[in-house]
């Protein structure tokens, strides 16, 4: 079962009919017994970094997604959910973050049109498991805010937008996708499928 956490700032139907068409049983759920069972697990999230991390906070899953990151088991933050990961953001504010990824958030500064908002074409950086029989190509951004990891091993992908932006980072078990895979089409998917099947869970449904 994947299990995708209900903090009460995501796009969690789109995310979960996704993965049910990819033949996996999900659940949106902030129970933190069943989201600890899970065998993956899906921080999505639209909104403001401190909202949500305030919201994480009163509802103890911050500590949830803390202990799931340390049992090993996979584990994918999208668009907002992904800049979560990292250890602080500047969004309204300095707030902390869930601190798996060392770096910050920071906003898009220059002249031009912020938020970034369309498709780009992604660029692999590195080998990831996420990549299995992949192209690169174009996937979908909405963000007014993207991430500086500290770590060069921690990205895996970028995408230009007037510079090298973060668009896909990931370091052992732990994954993001600046981008919203559930609505990027093709690759979108197929990298919403790899990283379902580093989880091991079994397919409900043929695809």
């Amino acid at each position: 079962m994947i299990a995708i956490i209900d903090y009460g700032m995501g796009n969690l139907h789109s995310v979960s009919k996704a993965v049910e068409r990819l033949g996996y049983e999900v659940r949106v759920s902030a129970d933190p017994k069943e989201i600890l069972d899970a065998e993956g697990a899906i921080l999505p999230g639209v909104g403001a970094f401190g909202d949500a991390m305030q919201n994480l906070r009163n509802t103890g899953l911050d500590e949830v997604t803390r202990f799931y990151a340390e049992s090993g088991k996979p584990l994918l933050g999208i668009c907002l959910g992904m800049q979560l990961l990292f250890s602080k953001g500047e969004e309204h504010g300095d707030n902390t973050g869930l601190d798996l990824l060392p770096g910050e958030v920071v906003r898009f500064r220059g002249d031009y049109k912020v938020p970034h908002m369309g498709w780009n074409r992604l660029a692999f950086r590195q080998a990831s498991p996420l990549f299995e029989g992949l192209t690169e190509g174009h996937v979908y951004f909405v963000h007014s805010f993207h991430a500086k990891p500290a770590e060069p091993a921690d990205l895996l992908a970028t995408t230009d937008y007037y510079q090298d932006v973060t668009a896909i980072v990931g370091r052992g078990n732990v994954y993001g996708m600046q981008f919203h895979p559930e609505k990027s089409g093709e690759l979108g998917m197929q990298l919403l499928d790899n990283f379902l099947a580093l989880t091991g869970s079994p397919q409900v449904a043929v695809k």
